[in-house]
């Protein structure tokens, strides 16, 4: 068990984050050699985002041990309210469709809360 709670959140935020690229880098590659459609890639990063939120959680779970349900919904929060923040900053503003981003927060924040339970 890690000693210090901040840092194995920062820890499991850091998993998500690798699995997102990697798996955001296999997306890429599969888009471009099979010309996938774009409900399909929406769909690839949903899955994405659920599973970084898992693996993150999971991971702030195990290395915290007590809470984890609780620490497992702050890493997906924390991975939603970062990425939402890169997303501003790079230029894209506030998105027009409310309804997509509630969605991301909810798959993020549940994703995460199941992680921690399951570790």
């Amino acid at each position: 068990m890690i000693s210090s709670k901040p840092k194995a959140l920062l820890r499991s935020l850091l998993v998500s984050y690798l699995l997102s690229a990697l798996l955001l880098l296999a997306l890429s590659f599969a888009f471009y050699k099979l010309k996938l459609g774009e409900s399909q890639i929406n769909l690839a990063v949903f899955f994405i985002y659920g599973a970084a939120c898992l693996t993150g959680g999971f991971f702030a779970g195990k290395a915290i041990g007590s809470r984890r349900f609780f620490w497992g919904l702050l890493t997906g929060l924390l991975y939603f309210l970062i990425l939402a923040a890169a997303s501003f900053a790079a230029g894209n503003g506030m998105p027009e469709d409310l309804s997509r981003l509630s969605a991301v927060l909810a798959l993020c924040a549940a994703g995460g809360t199941v992680g921690g339970m399951l570790s």
